[in-house]
C-alpha cells in the first residue's frame, strides 16, 4: 500500500467512525465515548498526513508512534461500544478490520524504519571511484 492509498484509508476510517458516532443512541456514556472514538480516529489519517511530511527520520517513526496509539485506541473504543450494547457487531466489523489492517502496516513501517541503517553509515556507492580503506 502506498502513501496515497494510506492516506485515503486514514480518511475513510476517520468518516465512518464519525457516521457510527453519529447513529449512536444518546446518553452519558455513548457521548463520552463517541468523543473518545472520533477523536482517536480521526487522528490516525491527521498524524498518518504529518508523518508523511516528516524532516527526519526521528520525527517520522515519534509520529508512526503517535498513530499506531491512535489507531490501537480506535480499536478499544470500537470495541468497547460494541460489549456496552451501544452498536451491534456487525455495525463496526468493517471498521475494525481496517483498523486492525493500519495498526499492522504502522508497525511494519515503524520497524522497518528502525532496521535501515542510518545514511553515511559504511553507504557504499557502487559507482563512486573512491574506494575505502581497509
Amino acid at each position: 500500500m502506498n502513501e496515497e492509498q494510506l492516506k485515503t484509508k486514514t480518511r475513510h476510517i476517520a468518516l465512518e467512525t464519525i457516521k457510527l458516532v453519529e447513529s449512536m443512541p444518546r446518553g452519558k456514556s455513548a457521548d463520552a465515548i463517541g468523543r473518545q472514538l472520533v477523536r482517536s480516529a480521526t487522528s490516525v489519517g491527521a498524524n498518518y498526513r504529518a508523518a508523511c511530511r516528516s524532516r527526519s527520520r526521528t520525527e517520522f517513526l515519534a509520529r508512526l508512534g503517535v498513530v499506531e496509539e491512535e489507531v490501537d485506541e480506535s480499536i478499544y473504543w470500537l470495541e468497547l461500544i460494541v460489549d456496552a450494547g451501544l452498536v451491534p457487531h456487525a455495525r463496526v466489523k468493517a471498521v475494525i478490520t481496517e483498523c486492525e489492517e493500519i495498526l499492522r502496516i504502522i508497525v511494519s513501517s515503524i520497524k522497518t524504519v528502525r532496521d535501515k541503517k542510518p545514511l553515511g553509515t559504511n553507504a557504499k556507492n557502487p559507482k563512486s571511484q573512491i574506494q575505502n580503506p581497509k
